[in-house]
């Protein structure tokens, strides 16, 4: 391409293309860009704010580390977790670039000495957290002059319409006020457009260009099943698919997590569990054996996940029905980053709807916020009822229409069935209107199904037409029905103390039999074939063995840098090393992800392991 002049620029700096291709091949190890990468990076390089909106395991974090080696100066990165930093600064280190962190992590002399090193314009990467910036001390020793460019990772995490919304991130504007001429650059993998319009707004970006990355990752798998027994449905889908794989199970509370840890564990998997309850050591550690170890499964809340760069977790399951599908899209992302297979799995049921509805209307949240919630969850639920391709419908959730189904999902390789359900909606409505619209789910379904519990001879229900005229269906079928009449509005819960129960208007149509209704068919345990096992991951070089030696070294070297094994060499780089079978340091630099700093650290060891293996 040449060097260019970006003319839509409201600062006009030329930009070289070579300088810039050449820092992603010496520095990086990449021949060529992905996705949005190059369009966003000249976009920050031109002086412009920018929002680059990019799928997980798109390369985000290369759209402000290219420009701080690209300009003179100092590149301040908001980011919200200590072990992110941590992670990220230890990958930078491994390409020589001087990156450091302020943080809660470090006692008082190594934050001085770093506050040194950046006053003294030692470091080119420095990460914050947002609650650093409420500290005078560390914005003065942040010279303007010196300030090359803002970046605010996770920069969903600013919006109240965001699924992680944090207070501390709304503290961010005052970068503006003390920066206002330094270009800001905010990167996150979910954002719909209302976040989209937030995060612009609470940063203060100035005529922000907007880049929006295809939110599809083809390599993954989504498969959405009812809950029967999640214990037994989970155990089903990793012994299948992942008897040998590094996975998440994400659950809703700590005690499940507990809970389906131990039963894991019972079962002889190698897996620890991670939430806010235990200790900050113990966080540390399950953490740390998640990065260093493989096939570790961790079980854990919403809180273990956010910026997790291991690029070869093989599957993510759900036992709990997510508040969004920001937040199922971001959770599920955290699978094959790498580009390799990996599966998206989960369970849900109505007592899923019932828990996640309760505690939205019982949070102190203003209306607004809750209406807002309730469409996002809706949303959600409608993701999990729907008939047609998953992908078609999260693609479209962001926007992303008029793609083709996908042929990678459950309802693509194994169709959902459609049924008329016309008459057993007019039952199930009939008997909440009968028994006064004062019951829960569970009560409703046992009037239906005959039983001759007490609570129910007591209040002479037995004695309502109603009695007994569901006993053909069983309880996991009367509750995917009433599920699903929640999510198409003819029902709702009138009372959240007691879950009651109640008809709205548009289930007049459903009971004079003026519409028909279609439901989803309740569908029983699925597995798929196994021509469509996700977890053989087969690749054209052939040399296995080589692979093995490789993958030894590197965890070797990892232990040794105290770093993990995939900020080394990726899965990906070793591949390429046994497709191309380097036999110097010219070929070492042609594998994907070598650069040159790689190449003086670690060729010669791992050319050494090639060299005694090519036959």
């Amino acid at each position: 391409m040449g060097d260019q002049l970006n003319s839509t620029a409201s600062l006009e700096r030329v930009v070289s293309q070579t300088k810039l291709k050449s820092i992603l091949k010496k520095t990086f190890g990449f021949d060529e860009f992905k996705f949005e990468q190059e369009r966003i990076v000249n976009s920050v390089l031109c002086g412009r704010d920018t929002l680059a909106i990019m799928p997980t395991g798109g390369g985000k974090s290369l759209c402000y580390q290219l420009p701080a080696l690209y300009l003179e100066g100092l590149t301040l990165v908001i980011s919200p977790l200590i072990s992110l930093m941590q992670d990220q600064v230890n990958a930078l280190k491994q390409y020589d670039i001087e990156a450091a962190y302020l943080n809660s992590s470090l006692d008082y002399q190594e934050r001085l000495e770093i506050e040194e090193r950046v006053k003294n314009n030692k470091i080119r990467i420095l990460y914050l957290a947002p609650e650093g910036l409420v500290s005078g001390s560390v914005l003065s020793i942040i010279k303007a002059e010196n300030l090359s460019l803002i970046a605010i990772d996770e920069a969903h995490c600013v919006s109240q319409w965001g699924h992680e919304f944090r207070k501390d991130y709304q503290s961010l504007h005052v970068l503006k006020q003390h920066f206002p001429n330094t270009p800001t650059i905010a990167l996150t993998a979910t954002a719909d457009d209302k976040t989209r319009d937030d995060i612009c707004n609470e940063l203060a970006l100035k005529d922000a260009r907007v880049f929006v990355s295809s939110f599809d990752r083809p390599n993954i798998r989504y498969e959405i099943l009812e809950r029967e027994n999640e214990l037994k449905q989970l155990q089903k889908f990793i012994k299948e698919k992942h008897p040998d794989d590094t996975g998440i199970v994400y659950c809703l509370s700590r005690k499940k997590v507990e809970k389906v840890s131990d039963e894991l564990k019972r079962l002889g998997h190698n897996c620890v569990p991670y939430h806010a309850g235990l200790s900050s050591t113990v966080r540390a550690r399950h953490q740390r054996r998640f990065d260093m170890e493989d096939n570790l499964i961790v079980v854990a809340t919403i809180a273990f996940g956010m910026g997790i760069d291991r690029p070869d977790v093989r599957f993510v399951a759900h036992l709990d029905l997510p508040k969004s599908i920001e937040g199922y899209y971001q959770e599920t992302g955290r699978a094959g980053r790498d580009g390799q297979p990996a599966n998206a799995w989960m369970v849900y049921g109505l007592a899923d709807v019932m828990k996640l509805s309760r505690m939205l209307e019982q949070t102190d949240a203003d209306q607004v916020y809750k209406k807002a919630a309730r469409f996002k969850l809706d949303r959600m639920l409608s993701l999990c009822e729907s008939l047609t391709c998953r992908r078609q419908i999260l693609l479209g959730y962001f926007g992303q229409h008029g793609s083709e189904p996908c042929g990678n999902c459950d309802a693509c390789l194994n169709p959902l069935e459609g049924w008329d359900a016309t008459v057993e909606a007019q039952k199930i409505l009939s008997a909440i209107y009968r028994t006064g619209q004062m019951f829960g789910a569970g009560y409703v379904i046992d009037v239906l199904r005959g039983s001759s519990n007490e609570r129910i001879l007591g209040r002479g229900h037995d004695k309502l037409s109603v009695y007994g005229i569901g006993k053909d269906l069983s309880k996991n079928d009367w509750n995917a029905i009433v599920r699903q009449l929640l999510n198409l509005g003819y029902i709702y819960i009138k009372d959240w103390d007691y879950k009651n129960l109640a008809l709205t208007q548009s289930s007049r149509e459903i009971l004079t039999g003026s519409k028909r209704l279609t439901l989803r068919k309740l569908r029983e345990g699925v597995s798929f074939s196994k021509k469509t096992k996700q977890s053989d991951i087969s690749h054209s070089h052939g040399r296995d063995d080589l692979f093995s030696e490789l993958k030894a070294l590197r965890l070797s070297i990892a232990k040794e840098s105290k770093v993990p094994p995939y900020v080394v060499f990726s899965d990906k780089t070793l591949h390429d090393m046994c497709q191309i079978l380097p036999q110097n340091d010219s070929d070492f630099l042609m594998v994907n992800g070598v650069g040159q700093s790689k190449l003086e650290k670690y060729g010669k060891a791992f050319l050494k392991v090639i060299s005694e293996n090519k036959g």
